[in-house]
């Protein structure tokens, strides 16, 4: 039996919000969603920053790279909460074992 699964949001406060599931069920899959577009979101930010940085690129303000370092944080912060969550949901070895001689 795993725990309560780690949400890829937050409450108003910063604090971690979980979700007790077998992993179905309306909020587990919105919950999925929200990840699938977070990681898609960094992405897309990551390419826009390797464009912005490559040689031969024209040069943002100081107002502008600022921005481009608060959004990569941003979805630094939501890769690792998702990296996190999936982690914490992963079975044990020994649940493996079990589970490949069933």
């Amino acid at each position: 039996m795993q725990g309560p699964r780690l949400l890829p949001w937050a409450t108003a406060e910063g604090k971690p919000c979980y979700l007790s599931t077998d992993g179905r069920g309306y909020l587990a899959t919105l919950a999925d969603n929200i990840e699938l577009v977070q990681l898609g979101m960094g992405a897309e930010l990551l390419e826009y920053a390797h464009d912005t940085t490559a040689p031969g690129a024209k040069v943002l303000s100081a107002t502008e790279y600022r921005w481009l370092a608060c959004r990569l944080t941003e979805a630094l912060s939501d890769a690792l909460r998702v990296a996190d969550s999936r982690g914490q949901r992963l079975p044990a070895p020994e649940e493996e074992e079990v589970d490949e001689g069933a």
